[in-house]
């Protein structure tokens, strides 16, 4: 039988776009996160304009931060990076608490083109995955570092998580545009959306000191470490969800829950609201260009005196006259 709460939530549940809820199943006792993100996304990927394969893989990896991100039990920042030998070979998301977003893709443009007919072995390719807490404070920080073999983010952060963290998870993440008609006479648009699901069983005791974990959600029934069938049964149900359900807009989170675990109870809880952010102004960046000394800056300069530099996250241009640089 369906928990009352979640049962209530979800004959009341309208959709709700970047947000990262939490939950867990009361039969398994097996917590999770949903991930649904949209104009959030949409803004991030937008403002790079790659091609579709680096876009689903950029967004892959946002998803994916978002649901890391808001379970860390400190205000801090998680930053996720790769760094391969594939045509794409660079790309970081920074998490910064509470729910701020930011990521960054390099890749080769002249041998990626369109994307079309790439496979993730050609794009990713081998190198590494790395997971980094900032608990900032000038605490130390905590990195986690996995191999990554030609496979994609999802594959890579559950490699991760068997091996750095113990931990059975079942992660699934979904990225792709979608079209969304214009209202009052204006044209409809397509815009990129990204959904995810992750559980995990937690063991009794919890982990070492810095451990990157899902939160363990204390309420007066408390955690209990499920049976490997109970795992087993509740991750089945998870991998029934497709992609479509996990970017659906009109499909909102808490009802998403109720169709893949009613059988086992779900519990949701307060909501993580995501946005996208950068941290670059005017003023930064003057003051950046005004660390250089006058050879560097001679380097950088137009023809007309004049320096511009591009933020590499949300692509914003700053240009700067020769009075304002000196």
């Amino acid at each position: 039988m369906a928990d009352t709460e979640t049962a209530a939530s979800e004959r009341a549940g309208t959709a709700r776009d970047d947000i990262v809820l939490p939950f867990r199943t009361v039969r398994s006792g097996v917590v999770g996160r949903v991930v649904r993100l949209g104009p959030a996304i949409d803004e991030i990927l937008s403002h790079h304009a790659a091609p579709e394969p680096v876009s689903q893989a950029l967004g892959e990896a946002v998803a994916l931060t978002a649901m890391l991100g808001t379970a860390l039990k400190i205000d801090g920042k998680l930053i996720l990076q790769t760094k391969t030998d594939g045509l794409l070979d660079f790309l970081v998301v920074n998490y910064e608490s509470p729910g701020k977003l930011r990521a960054y893709a390099r890749y080769d443009k002249r041998r990626v083109g369109t994307g079309e007919g790439l496979v993730p072995s050609e794009l990713l390719g081998d190198g590494h995955l790395a997971l980094t807490i900032d608990p900032g404070e000038e605490m130390e920080r905590y990195q986690g570092i996995v191999g990554l073999a030609g496979e994609g983010i999802a594959e890579a952060a559950l490699t991760y998580f068997r091996q750095s963290e113990q931990l059975p998870t079942f992660l699934r993440l979904a990225v792709a545009r979608h079209y969304t008609a214009g209202e009052n006479g204006e044209p409809g648009r397509w815009q990129w959306r990204a959904g995810g699901l992750m559980i995990q069983q937690l063991a009794t005791e919890g982990g070492e000191e810095g451990e990157l974990e899902i939160e363990d959600f204390d309420d007066e029934d408390g955690i209990f470490e499920g049976e490997d069938d109970d795992w087993e049964r509740t991750s089945i149900l998870a991998s029934t969800v497709e992609d479509h359900e996990l970017l659906d807009p009109t499909l909102a989170p808490e009802r998403l829950l109720y169709r893949l675990f009613h059988e086992e109870g779900v519990r949701v809880f307060p909501a993580a609201p995501i946005q996208a952010y950068c941290h670059c102004s005017r003023e930064r960046v003057s003051a950046f260009l005004n660390s250089f000394g006058a050879r560097e800056l001679a380097d950088m300069r137009e023809a007309d005196g004049t320096v511009s530099v591009t933020c590499e996250f949300c692509t914003k241009t700053y240009r700067f006259t020769p009075d304002e640089i000196a």
